[in-house]
């Protein structure tokens, strides 16, 4: 099972929330609170969930569809940038990886899908994506 990004960053505000109530951490120190608020972990899970449903739904895909499919969790994520302006460095990198492994994980060979496009593994959302 693959562990999407909001499911960690879910898990360190939970966590650091507890150790708050514990007296063990000052809300200043708590980074994961003011990283990733809850609306923006909600609206990320929403954006994934569809792609993973989508990604799901294909059957033997042409290139087109599948980079249909990332094209929509692109634009879902940018709407949820838009919204929450909380998508840096770390969280696209590990967005990125998260749509390149729900590909693989479905049985889609992401080196040869983005070599017959002419771009970069690492390129797979670039087109789309504002984040």
């Amino acid at each position: 099972m693959i562990t999407r990004p909001s499911q960690k960053w879910g898990r360190d505000v939970r966590k650091q929330k507890a150790a708050i109530a514990a007296g063990t951490l000052t809300e200043d120190a708590a980074y994961a609170l003011h990283l990733w608020p809850e609306p923006f972990i909600t609206a990320v899970d929403a954006a994934l969930d569809a792609y993973e449903t989508d990604v799901r739904s294909l059957s033997a895909p042409s290139d087109e569809e599948v980079f249909a499919a990332v094209e929509r969790v692109v634009t879902a994520l940018n709407a949820v940038n838009d919204e929450h302006g909380r998508i840096e460095t770390g969280e696209r990198e590990d967005l990125c990886e998260y749509v390149d492994v729900v590909l693989t994980n479905a049985g889609l060979d992401v080196e040869a899908l983005t070599s017959r496009c002419g771009i970069g593994r690492h390129e797979l959302t670039d087109e789309w994506r504002d984040w």
